[in-house]
């Protein structure tokens, strides 16, 4: 995915009054020493020959201590403008989206944007992309030629398809040994597929980023994604009875409402949630440990943005409660996949992430806190919490581990 680092910048300078070269300098928070930029291209016609500085008038988050971003960018010029207009909220973003889940349309107005891509050799697509910044641009000491600014279009639009192409890459990789669909597949052909599916799943996301949701950006994404791609007679003609099927099966699915899930199996396959909902045992505390977890961080003053490794811990601890439901939801619903296999698969990246938390979780007991009164055991989190952590997290893998075997042994 690319490195998107505008909540990181602190300020910034980039200098294009040599045709034909980007570079310039970026202090992020939490880097000693300003990043280093040297590109090759041009920026777009407003920003032509400019040099432009530029400020973050928010507080900047900290990289990431574990960011593997290096300190000198070379690469070629994405997109480089302070025109592209971008709609902004006059609400903050969790009024907005609270108006949204209610149905309601927050206020909004159309804001310019600082927009600034590049195509780095050592960290793929990077995108500085803000309104929040303040700018100072000064006058340009060349101007692009209509043609130079056609050139520019194609250099940018050869860069993105560059960063595509290794995106396929990772796509085909995932996609070479796999066995044909109308053989047997084992644990290790579903994962192969599944990250197949994971690499399909960042191609679009970046070209959804990039490109928006009009309708020109579907036939682009559509194009890149190759959905565009025209079918033979013989590929529509089964093309068109597949989706009969599935229309007919959804149809179906509708009028016929699914059985409740079986009785005796509940407290093994499924339990009833306090709000009434079908949910797997182990899912369900999964995802209930790591919301209380969090809620407890929160009341300890503590957010997943003031330290990296609490982050790590949160957020792939709630991951693993999401994965796990992918799993597992078929199941605690009396309809799971036949496929054992399947599900190991599907587990075993729940325990990839549970893996994650864990690492999180041991690198924050060992880090001092932050407020010595607030923090009275002298950590940044209190030791009964990390114990309580540290249990819990040990007790879903051991359950996770049991599952899978036991659906090792059902094939």
């Amino acid at each position: 995915m690319a490195w998107r680092i505008d909540e990181n910048v602190v300020r910034g300078e980039i200098d294009n009054r040599e045709k034909g070269v980007v570079h310039g300098k970026l202090w992020l928070m939490g880097v000693a020493e300003p990043v280093k930029i040297q590109l090759t291209g041009n920026a777009h016609r407003d920003l032509a020959g400019c040099l432009i500085k530029f400020r973050n008038t928010k507080t900047p988050l900290p990289m990431r201590t574990d960011a593997t971003f290096a300190p000198e960018q070379r690469g070629r010029i994405g997109d480089l403008t302070a025109s592209r207009k971008v709609r902004v909220f006059d609400v903050p973003n969790h009024e907005a989206f609270t108006m949204i889940d209610r149905g309601e349309k927050p206020p909004e107005h159309l804001a310019n944007c600082l927009y600034l891509e590049w195509f780095s050799d050592r960290n793929g697509r990077v995108v500085i992309e803000s309104t929040d910044y303040e700018l100072e641009i000064f006058a340009p000491e060349w101007r692009l030629t209509k043609e130079e600014d056609e050139q520019r279009a194609r250099d940018a639009a050869a860069g993105l398809s560059g960063f595509m192409q290794q995106l396929t890459d990772a796509i085909e990789t995932h996609q070479r040994g796999q066995k044909d669909p109308e053989e047997k597949w084992d644990e290790h052909d579903y994962e192969k597929f599944l990250k197949e599916s994971d690499a399909r799943t960042d191609k679009y996301m970046e070209l959804l980023e990039k490109y928006g949701d009009s309708d020109e950006a579907e036939e682009k994404i559509a194009e890149e994604m190759d959905w565009s791609r025209e079918l033979t007679p013989e590929e529509a003609a089964e093309e068109s009875r597949r989706i009969e099927e599935m229309n007919a099966a959804c149809e179906a699915a509708l009028d016929e409402p699914l059985p409740p899930p079986d009785p005796a199996r509940e407290g093994i396959d499924w339990i009833r949630t306090e709000d009434g909902d079908i949910a797997h045992p182990l899912q369900h505390r999964c995802f209930e440990s790591a919301m209380k977890i969090w809620h407890q961080c929160k009341d300890l003053g503590l957010s997943k943005a003031e330290d990296d490794d609490l982050a790590q811990f949160i957020f792939e601890f709630q991951t693993t409660a999401v994965k796990l439901g992918g799993a597992l939801d078929g199941f605690a619903e009396g309809h799971g996949p036949h496929e054992g296999a399947f599900t190991v698969a599907a587990l075993k990246r729940a325990l990839d992430h549970l893996h994650k938390s864990q690492a999180g979780l041991e690198a924050v007991a060992k880090k001092p806190g932050k407020n010595r009164q607030r923090d009275a055991d002298g950590t940044l989190l209190p030791e009964a919490l990390i114990a309580e952590a540290r249990k819990e997290l040990h007790e879903i893998r051991a359950g996770v581990l049991k599952l899978m075997q036991e659906f090792r042994d059902c094939q």
